[in-house]
């Protein structure tokens, strides 16, 4: 079946980073940016050219689509599930993708930016990739492999379903997101109109790779109050906020606690930004660790140092504000363990060996299944992701394709 069909992810693929659709945290609007749903129409446009005429966006950017069942048994229903932004931390205007073809093993030297080198020393996979067709950006831009290889997988996945109706499946259901990059992909979706069972998003990394594992993580606010006068009149008045904003990030541990000293199952506590004058001074924490109950202990002694901070100036105050962003999947997935056997069979039916790891951050995966929606998180070969080195392998994509077309079919033949 895969060995005779005609992939279409890699045109589709080029074919979409090329559309601007980075988010922005600043926006109150929904979604963030209205570029995101030049992307959104046109995955409507083509899914209806497929076939599947019910697809289409709704007013907050989210688009929907089903894939018929084309069996008798009854059959648990399956969404699959990408985002169509792109994070901020780096432009996603003018992407121009460069197809490097029967990769040498070489480091890749970016043409508009010549000192923008992809190496093999910082990206030890590609030496996995030697003989495959590479796709990275131009050295200005950011690519978009992160997630519209996920984009693009879904969307071949359609067309060979579509295309080959020989391949038993039940109702299958399409759900792209906005604004996934800046924790916001889910907050509007409607999940009683998508009408899923379960679903899978494909957000992941190298072949293989499968997660069904994600932090928990809070995020905290703390707003430092200080007492403002004159500087010129101030001895014994003024309370600096900024002081003890100061006071208190210096308390924070030198070698734990932050990313950049923890890795693996270990859990961190990172300050991301602060602003204020000497009146206020608010400082945010995003909080994650593996085991939820770990972030109660992580709050509880950030509030201790704050504390700390405030006993060092008189007449400061302070309030600790705790807001949840989103939990481990595995708490869920565990209850539904056929969703993660029935993945790992698929990977394995491709002919690649699962790499079955925990994400260090979170997917709409997470949220999804704390609504309801157990949803764990399938390779699509992005890599590098964020900034201007990000690449794929079209055939790490066409693995990913073969992987769900499969996966569906395993569903029909286990009901």
């Amino acid at each position: 079946m895969f060995q005779s069909y005609n992939f279409t992810v890699a045109e589709r693929f080029i074919r979409y980073v090329q559309i601007d659709t980075q988010s922005d945290p600043q926006s109150n609007t929904f979604p963030s940016t209205e570029k995101q749903k030049d992307l959104l129409m046109l995955l409507v446009n083509e899914l209806q050219e497929i076939g599947i005429a019910d697809a289409h966006m709704d007013a907050n950017g989210y688009v929907y689509a089903t894939i018929a069942s084309n069996t008798d048994k009854k059959v648990p229903v399956i969404c699959f599930c990408a985002h169509v932004d792109t994070a901020p931390d780096c432009t996603g205007k003018n992407v121009k993708p460069i197809v490097h073809k029967n990769y040498d093993g070489n480091d890749i030297v970016l043409p508009d930016d010549d000192a923008q080198i992809i190496s093999i020393n910082e990206h030890p996979y590609l030496k996995e990739k030697i003989g495959e067709d590479i796709i990275t950006a131009s050295g200005t831009t950011l690519l978009g492999a992160d997630d519209k290889a996920g984009v693009a997988v879904i969307m071949d996945f359609a067309n060979l379903l579509i295309t080959h109706p020989e391949i038993k499946h039940g109702d299958i259901k399409i759900l792209f997101t906005p604004d996934e990059e800046i924790g916001r992909g889910v907050d509007k979706v409607d999940l009683q109109k998508l009408g899923a069972n379960f679903g899978y998003t494909l957000d992941g990394g190298e072949r293989g790779a499968y997660e069904d594992e994600t932090f928990s993580a809070d995020g905290v606010t703390i707003n430092f109050y200080g007492v403002s006068a004159h500087p010129g009149y101030a001895k014994d008045k003024l309370v600096n906020a900024i002081k003890v904003a100061s006071a208190f990030l210096d308390l924070l541990p030198k070698d734990e606690w932050s990313p950049e000293t923890t890795e693996d199952r270990y859990g961190f506590v990172h300050p991301v930004s602060i602003n204020g004058i000497a009146e206020k001074v608010s400082v945010q924490f995003i909080i994650r660790d593996f085991v939820t109950v770990k972030l109660e202990a992580y709050e509880n002694s950030l509030r201790d140092k704050m504390e700390d901070a405030l006993k060092q100036f008189p007449g400061a105050k302070a309030e600790f504000i705790v807001k949840e962003q989103y939990r481990n999947m595995k708490e869920i997935l565990d209850l539904h363990p056929q969703v993660s056997a029935y993945a790992m069979e698929a990977i394995e039916r491709t002919g690649i060996n699962v790499k079955q790891s925990s994400a260090r951050g979170g997917t709409d995966g997470s949220r999804l299944s704390f609504m309801g929606l157990p949803c764990p998180n399938i390779f699509t070969g992005e890599m590098a992701f964020h900034g201007k080195h990000e690449y794929v392998s079209i055939q790490d994509m066409q693995k990913s394709v073969e992987t769900i077309v499969l996966l569906a079919q395993i569903w029909e033949e286990k009901s």
